[in-house]
């Protein structure tokens, strides 16, 4: 790795501290805090140039994350949830991006492809912006399993709508029993994936006490049901979530060594905290370069849009669960309304768009805008919100 790659990483880690010491101490959530010091970077005079890809996002970023959040949930739980956070994953994603796409065709004039694009990447609410910022608020264990469960699941969501909108964009075929086929594909596949690579993963752990080489198992697992999923155009999200979960829960009956689930765990907490660190500051950065005054109108209505889909897709939604035992309480609503922070994923589909695409540019500036005010006006107000309803863990019965 050349010198100045090698200082740019240190700078990004020495940062990363720096703002997790001053935001404990200020009670500020840490991810604000280092979207600003990512902005304050890219302003300095002579400053690095912090690469913000589609690859990098997808790649080196997601699978930690996402498998991390997912060796964190509880089975029974998640489960029991499983109906309630699978319909706000999916019809809610599409509930969300399609009140989207409608209002940027008909209010703003985007091209029907160019719309859809745009409301299905920014339809998610992504896992690394939400569970950083409910670690932080320690919120009340089922509302953080909720809330935590349908951010990952929902990414997985949206990642696959992109995906065939843009297989639809490029001339794909477009009947329902193709498009049927390619979300069974997607969705299953990616759960087989993850099933599969974390399977021989824990049967390999299961033969050694060594905590280093089941730590390294578990990177593999992480990574590697990621990759393979994503290389057979399968949801890779979904693959790291089943392989997190897998080792999660199975991996710690007898796979998984009393001796190193500490350090299984302690590694894995680490690693979030790292990619958490990089992913924001990255974020930071080039939120500060974003002409933001050249669609300032746009960016304003695209906001209200994602607002306004979001609401549609929690509390109708939720009234169908009323009468489960599933039910949402109403203060849950309100959390997971607003607490439907856009980040990381909505830019790395951004990225991806293809720039044969007419709006390309102007999607990824609003994309950026919509970011910055779920992280700014949303995540500042989340920790006053969940005080306020009482749900902080401490508060929590």
């Amino acid at each position: 790795m050349p010198e100045f790659s090698i200082f740019t990483l240190g700078l990004i880690l020495l940062t990363a501290s720096l703002v997790a010491m001053v935001s404990r101490r200020l009670r500020l959530p840490y991810s604000i805090g280092l979207v600003i010091a990512g902005i304050g970077l890219a302003l300095l005079p002579s400053a690095p140039a912090l690469p913000l890809t589609r690859d990098l996002i997808f790649n080196i970023f997601l699978p930690p994350l996402v498998f991390e959040a997912a060796l964190q949930l509880k089975w029974k739980p998640f489960c029991r949830d499983l109906p309630l956070t699978a319909g706000l994953a999916f019809p809610g994603v599409g509930i969300a991006a399609a009140v989207v796409a409608a209002g940027m065709h008909f209010i703003i004039g985007w091209s029907p492809i160019g719309a859809a694009l745009f409301g299905a990447l920014i339809a998610a609410t992504d896992p690394v912006s939400v569970i950083a910022a409910f670690r932080e608020m320690q919120v009340a264990p089922r509302l953080s399993m909720v809330v935590e469960s349908e951010s990952l699941l929902n990414d997985g969501a949206a990642a696959v709508g992109f995906t065939l909108l843009i297989g639809i964009s490029a001339g794909g075929a477009t009947t329902p029993i193709t498009i049927i086929g390619a979300l069974a594909w997607t969705v299953a596949g990616g759960i087989l994936c993850g099933a599969l690579v974390a399977l021989a993963m824990l049967l390999l752990a299961w033969r050694t006490t060594d905590h280093l080489v089941e730590i390294t198992l578990t990177t593999i697992a992480a990574y590697g049901s990621f990759l393979l999923a994503e290389h057979f155009s399968m949801s890779g999200v979904l693959a790291s979530l089943t392989a997190g979960l897998m080792v999660g829960n199975v991996g710690w009956t007898f796979a998984i060594s009393e001796g190193a689930r500490s350090h299984v765990l302690a590694f894995w907490e680490y690693a979030a905290f790292l990619t958490n660190s990089v992913v924001f500051i990255l974020i930071g950065s080039h939120e500060a370069h974003q002409p933001l005054s050249l669609v300032t109108g746009t960016a304003v209505a695209a906001i209200l849009l994602v607002l306004l889909g979001r609401a549609l897709a929690v509390y109708p939604l939720c009234i169908l669960f009323a009468r489960t035992r599933v039910q949402v309480d109403l203060r849950y609503q309100h959390v997971l309304f607003w607490g439907g922070l856009r980040g990381a994923l909505a830019l790395a589909l951004a990225l991806a768009l293809p720039d044969t695409l007419p709006e390309r540019r102007e999607i990824i500036v609003v994309s950026f805008a919509v970011v910055a005010f779920s992280i700014f006006v949303q995540g500042l107000t989340m920790p006053w919100l969940t005080r306020r309803l009482g749900l902080v863990r401490d508060d929590a019965d």
